[in-house]
């Protein structure tokens, strides 16, 4: 039965067209599988799949994650790496196991002021370290991973970030839905996060956005901002984060209203 997979190009360049092909036709690909980047249980034929190529020195595997997770591609790691992640995935040669508890993007919202105007914010940091897929490594790669996707770093909050083209946020009836971003192949966005219950956003927040027509979004590692009551404090712990040079940020067009 033919898989609802994506493979990329450059997925596509390294194993062939002909392996490629069978994968889309199911020969070679799993029904069921466990996501590489999010560790939970996923299916090819009832949704979204990537293709992922892990290349070591000496060695390749192909994993599967879901489209609202990784887009298809290939990722270089060392040998010492892969190795490390085929055990994990496959320890001594049996099915994995449970997987360790996966960070969860926290979204805070908020207006923030820049060149004495009122912009809408939103304020993400995960619930933990955010680990390159396929890394063994035990440090953060939440920030590095946003840079490489065209998030620029702040060390002041003093003027609008770029626009980073192909994401969007989503907002619908006063509701946050998601934060989208560009799909495989130039396929329909799909969501980098997304609300497990859309959130109800303050009218002021609503209206600078519709005003603007744009969101602007701020990003921090675990620890760097937490929890804040207010706005003031929220731009407090910006600052802070900004000045640590632990924030990137972007800003994306609005969708909805």
């Amino acid at each position: 039965m033919p898989r609802m997979l994506d493979v990329s190009d450059d997925v596509r360049a390294e194993i062939g067209d002909e392996e490629a092909d069978r994968l889309l036709a199911g020969e070679n690909a799993p029904g069921s599988y466990d996501c590489t980047s999010c560790r939970t249980p996923g299916d090819s034929e009832q949704e979204r799949t990537s293709t992922v190529l892990f290349i070591g020195d000496e060695t390749a595997v192909l994993a599967f994650a879901h489209a609202t997770c990784l887009p298809s591609q290939v990722v270089q790691v060392t040998e010492e790496q892969l190795q490390g992640a085929v055990r994990s995935i496959n320890p001594d040669g049996a099915p994995g196991q449970s997987a360790p508890e996966q960070a969860v993007l926290g979204v805070t919202s908020g207006l923030v002021l820049l060149g004495g105007e009122l912009h809408p914010a939103l304020v993400v940091e995960p619930t933990g370290p955010i680990v390159r897929p396929g890394s063994t490594d035990i440090g953060d790669d939440f920030l590095p991973l946003l840079i490489e996707q065209g998030f620029m770093p702040v060390t002041q909050l003093h003027s609008v970030p770029p626009v980073l083209h192909g994401w969007s946020v989503l907002l619908a009836m006063g509701q946050l839905h998601a934060v989208l971003q560009p799909g495989t192949g130039g396929g329909s966005p799909v969501a980098w996060w997304q609300a497990h219950q859309a959130l109800q956003v303050a009218e002021s927040w609503r209206a600078a956005a519709n005003k603007h027509q744009q969101v602007l979004l701020f990003a921090a590692p675990v620890g760097s901002i937490g929890r804040q009551p207010r706005e003031d404090l929220l731009r407090d712990a910006l600052d802070k984060a900004a000045a640590n040079g632990k924030l990137v940020a972007a800003a994306m067009p609005l969708a909805g209203t």
